[in-house]
């Protein structure tokens, strides 16, 4: 059964104050909360699902706190405009200490702040087998809801720090960093990458003139119609795809 005091502070999680106090957060639906009881069960404090979804997932729930929900009763915790059979309290992943570029190919993003971009980027990310993602601190929160839902999963693969970009980027000596820019080097025409730092800019203003001084290359992808400009996740991915 689940109490109104639990109800309530679940919803605080949807918060992102209280989720930092806290150090948790939401993650919903069958697929998500799988792949994090698969890659990290540690990290799942509770769960709350309908009776077939327990059955269903018996033996990856062992020795896990999981409290049998209504339909009714989840949809009042959930984040969800439709609730989807489950949903889990997960403590937030431990991504301090130093940040190692060499030898890898680093993502940064710089202002992106749709968070189905910023899910969408961890996710492609993973397929590409990126396993750090720098953020600059106006980024959207990662543990928000909707980016989380994005990530399908893979932002328990993905390592993510957030940094003043300016301050972090002046500090990597002896590393290519590579700027997605609207005029630059044909990326469909480059090497695969070992290693090398690839920034992606905010939607609309693209990347900051500040951070754009700190870059060795500026790259494009080839433009043959009309449009302006590409969604930051479509682009990232067709980089990714060319580089790695």
């Amino acid at each position: 059964m689940l109490v109104k005091q639990k109800a309530k502070y679940i919803q605080t999680l949807g918060q992102k104050k209280f989720r930092e106090q806290e150090g948790a957060f939401i993650a919903e639906g069958p697929k998500l909360v799988k792949e994090l009881l698969e890659e990290n069960a540690a990290a799942i404090i509770e769960i709350y699902a309908v009776k077939d979804w327990i059955v269903e997932n018996e033996k990856l729930l062992a020795k896990k706190d999981v409290t049998e929900v209504t339909d009714g009763e989840l949809e009042k915790i959930s984040q969800l405009t439709t609730p989807n059979k489950v949903l889990a309290i997960v403590r937030q992943f431990d991504n301090d200490g130093d940040i190692d570029v060499k030898g890898r190919i680093t993502l940064v993003l710089d202002g992106i702040q749709d968070p189905g971009n910023m899910g969408s980027i961890i996710r492609i990310a993973d397929w590409f087998g990126i396993a750090q993602i720098i953020c600059s601190n106006d980024s959207a929160d990662i543990y928000n809801p909707k980016v989380v839902q994005a990530t399908m999963g893979s932002i328990a693969r993905v390592k993510i720090f957030y940094t003043d970009l300016e301050e972090w980027l002046a500090g990597q000596k002896d590393i290519r960093i590579y700027a997605t820019a609207l005029e630059g080097q044909d990326v469909t025409g480059m090497k695969k990458l070992n290693e090398g730092i690839i920034i992606i800019g905010n939607e609309s203003r693209g990347i900051s003139e500040a951070v754009l001084k700190l870059t060795n290359v500026k790259i494009t992808i080839p433009k043959k119609g009309k449009a302006e400009s590409l969604n930051a996740a479509v682009a990232a991915g067709i980089v990714l795809g060319y580089v790695v």
